[in-house]
């Protein structure tokens, strides 16, 4: 299990590398010096990657509790990856006017 302190001291290399937590949950360490919390998944017989946000904005818990929330997704039968787009493009589409007409909303 990854710990808090082990990524707080992990240095850039040349090329990057992953700090691996459990199931999937892993800190891709770039060489810049940047750390993104990555989960790896299989959906549909096929390797994917989820990203889940910058280390420490989202600390070592956050990331778990994601990556537990996008297995649970998984276990229903659902993408993590489609259903945060789906989200995003509802979001982002709610709003405009087009929205609001297909509402009834004027």
């Amino acid at each position: 299990m990854l710990s808090d302190a082990r990524i707080r001291a992990a240095k850039p290399r040349k090329t990057a590398y992953k700090l691996s937590d459990s199931g999937g949950l892993h800190a891709l360490i770039q060489p810049h010096g940047s750390k993104l919390w990555h989960l790896a998944y299989r959906y549909g017989g096929k390797q994917k990657t989820l990203a889940l946000g910058v280390y420490p904005l989202v600390g070592l818990r956050e990331a778990r509790e994601q990556s537990t929330a996008a297995k649970q997704l998984l276990a229903k039968g659902i993408d993590p990856s489609a259903q945060r787009r789906l989200a995003k493009q509802v979001a982002t589409t709610g709003n405009t006017f087009r929205a609001h007409c297909r509402r009834g909303i004027h």
